[in-house]
């Protein structure tokens, strides 16, 4: 089943990012990037098109007809014959090196009558590379670090009153938005004086959403912490 929280999450910031950053804002692509690659780490559907007219907007998504892919000439039939969601790449689980299926979307997807391919991945480099997409390297996607990321979902969503939002955000604690799975690798000095942390910190002070923090399923009781110290300092507000 997927974690509609974390689905949600990232709809809604996805959302309130674009409501409030300036048309044009290349930073916007790579705070989205940031937030999906947090979404893959859950058992989570695929969501883009919940937002998708945001994404294209921002240039995180392309979308073209599907006659425009560049083995359409060759797989016309293949193609033509698409009446569903299809994500084009092919995998051979029997391989010696298959190692999943998170690489799914480098060759694109089709939902017809259209084509979509995310920037950066192989599908956006074949088009880049054939003229179909006026680009250069500038245009890559490179993922933001998290933290940055949701300060500036924080700092929107404060503007928004949207408390809930914020507040799920800081209830997943340091580990989770400054290490992921290897865990927090700063201490508290280091964390007091990084520019995102402390933004992050007073928004929740003046939204009061400490509450919502606490509330959330994926909020860690500083008891069962891999670094109680690190996470007491956290929800010391």
């Amino acid at each position: 089943m997927s974690d509609h929280l974390i689905e949600d999450l990232v709809a809604d910031s996805v959302r309130v990012l674009d409501g409030h950053a300036e048309p044009g804002d290349p930073r916007v692509r790579n705070w989205f990037a940031a937030l999906y690659d947090f979404q893959d780490g859950y058992d989570c559907s695929f969501t883009h098109f919940r937002v998708m007219d945001i994404l294209l907007r921002r240039g995180h998504t392309y979308r073209f007809p599907v006659s425009r892919h560049p083995d359409y000439a060759v797989r016309t039939a293949y193609f033509d014959a698409l009446t569903e969601f299809t994500a084009l790449r092919s995998f051979d689980e029997e391989a010696p090196d298959f190692d999943g299926y998170a690489s799914w979307r480098e060759d694109g997807y089709v939902e017809p009558p259209f084509l979509y391919c995310d920037t950066g991945t192989e599908l956006w480099r074949r088009l880049a590379d054939s003229g179909e997409i006026d680009c250069s390297e500038t245009d890559l996607t490179r993922p933001a670090r998290l933290i940055d990321v949701v300060r500036e979902v924080a700092v929107a969503a404060e503007k928004e009153q949207d408390r809930e939002l914020i507040g799920i955000w800081y209830g997943f604690g340091c580990g989770t938005l400054l290490g992921g799975p290897a865990g927090c690798p700063f201490d508290v000095d280091e964390l007091t004086d990084m520019p995102a942390v402390r933004d992050l910190r007073a928004v929740v002070r003046r939204t009061d959403a400490l509450a919502h923090a606490r509330r959330s399923p994926y909020a860690v009781p500083v008891e069962f912490a891999d670094d109680g110290e690190l996470e007491a300092w956290w929800w010391d507000l």
